[in-house]
């Protein structure tokens, strides 16, 4: 029987049992598909799980995005592990966030591999020299989305200048969001009204874009459920948890301890093989700290990866770390790959397997900051999930919250800052600016604020520009 045929009856008294192979596939060619960043996946997600196959109701469905929209790292991903494990407990969860990643990540090592070996061609690079004005403009364009939803009123527009001038002066990300959230708690205390649910943090429901432009709402597919339709779910609203979604203390525990082991498992390993102050050992703990810190999403945390892999540590140089960013708007999945991407070169350029080995030790490289970078995501949904109601719609979080959200524009905007500036002054601003690359981030700009094009059009139209300027000679 399909899902929409379902008839109208009292709700069941457990979870009905959706197919694994099903769900599995589902989730597999999710990861394949999961273009747009997350605005577009939780759109792709819904119309799917809610509106076509009718697996989970919507109110169930956004109460799972308001708790991933509180965690730090990305909350596309966390949300496929999240319904993953209400439907088929711990497995579940690891297949769906899993696979939600894992086409990206080949994806990216094969680009990888294309990258440190032909990126010096005069037609790659010309490719890679228009994606790079684009994507500065795809990151001033992200930072003004949010600014237009969060800062309202003059203090989140005050924090978001703050977050700005600190990260430009050279303050390291972590404080800026740290005092970022001690303001909110001040803010909450002396000023409730502005920094309440109104004053700038959206609802979870306005997360939802369409799949493909057009208004917020998402129309349900053609073979689904009628607009307004009231036929149940499988998980509907008055479904009760699964016993594996039910608060333990011993399986709280336990999920926290089999996170620890499985961190420090293989930091131990990096450490006794490669050495405690390795490249592989120091990445591992740098990026154990981003994933803690990705409040926001990934544009918000690649300045804190920028100050880290480009200017501490010397990993990636300013170009290749815009070159992970323009790479990593054209795959599938979170766009923290793109700092996978950038250990994956990063690995290549320090040899950390040595000369003869650069591209096993940029895998290397990238699986580690792969591994560092997911796993508090699966933890954070395993352990957390059955505390979900406990946590959903407290007061005193949503100050701090919509503090953060108004750095984060800050921090955005500092990123965009960063990029214009490798990529219209290469040379440095006594070299001059690069006018074909101003004229195609120009052009990006307009088809992003002014006609509201695609992220993927902008970018393969600036790829075919840079391509047509290096063959006529244009691009050094």
């Amino acid at each position: 029987m399909e899902p929409h045929q379902i008839a109208s009856a009292p709700p069941p008294a457990t979870v009905p049992a959706i197919p694994r192979r099903e769900a599995w596939w589902f989730w597999l060619r999710l990861g394949c598909v999961s273009f747009g960043g997350p605005a577009g996946q939780i759109a792709l997600m819904h119309r799917e799980l809610v509106e076509r196959r009718r697996w989970i109701s919507e109110r169930r469905f956004l109460h799972a995005l308001n708790y991933c929209m509180l965690l730090p790292g990305p909350e596309a991903q966390q949300l496929a592990t999240y319904l993953g494990w209400l439907m088929h407990r711990t497995a579940g969860g690891v297949v769906a966030g899993g696979l939600f990643v894992l086409p990206g990540f080949v994806l990216l090592m094969l680009l990888g591999a294309a990258y440190v070996t032909w990126g010096e061609l005069p037609v790659v690079a010309g490719l890679l020299h228009g994606v790079k004005p684009a994507v500065t403009a795809i990151v001033a364009h992200a930072a003004w989305r949010l600014g237009r939803r969060v800062l309202r009123g003059w203090p989140l527009w005050l924090l978001a200048l703050a977050a700005l001038g600190a990260l430009r002066a050279g303050l390291p990300y972590p404080a800026v969001i740290g005092g970022a959230a001690l303001a909110g708690l001040l803010g909450g205390w002396l000023a409730p009204a502005r920094f309440g649910v109104e004053a700038g943090t959206a609802s979870a429901a306005g997360q939802i874009p369409p799949a493909s432009g057009g208004s917020a709402a998402v129309a349900p597919a053609a073979d689904g459920p009628a607009s307004g339709a009231t036929l149940p779910c499988l998980i509907d609203d008055g479904t009760p948890p699964p016993p594996h979604a039910r608060f333990s203390a011993a399986r709280l525990a336990s999920t926290l301890a089999a996170g620890l082991a499985l961190w420090a498992l293989p930091m131990a390993a990096l450490v006794l093989v490669f050495g405690a102050g390795s490249v592989l050992a120091r990445m591992g703990l740098f990026f154990t700290r981003a994933s803690l810190l990705t409040f926001g999403g990934a544009y918000a945390v690649l300045p804190y990866v920028w100050q880290g892999m480009v200017e501490a540590e010397g990993w990636v140089t300013p170009r290749q770390m815009i070159d992970s960013l323009a790479l990593g708007e054209t795959t599938p999945g979170p766009l923290v790959m793109v700092s996978v991407f950038a250990a994956f070169v990063g690995g290549w350029n320090q040899a950390v397997l040595g000369p003869q080995a650069r591209l096993a030790g940029g895998l290397l490289a990238a699986t580690v900051v792969l591994w560092m970078t997911f796993l508090p995501s699966f933890v954070f949904i395993l352990a957390g999930g059955p505390l979900v109601e406990a946590t959903h719609g407290r007061e005193r979080l949503t100050a701090p919250l919509t503090a953060i959200s108004a750095a984060v524009v800050g921090v955005i905007a500092s990123l965009a800052l960063a990029f214009g500036a490798h990529v219209l002054w290469p040379a440095g601003l006594a070299g001059g600016v690069d006018w074909t690359a101003a004229g195609i981030a120009v052009a990006a700009a307009l088809a992003l604020f002014r006609f509201g094009r695609g992220v993927i059009e902008v970018i393969a139209a600036s790829a075919l520009a840079g391509a047509l300027l290096a063959i006529a000679g244009r691009v050094v």
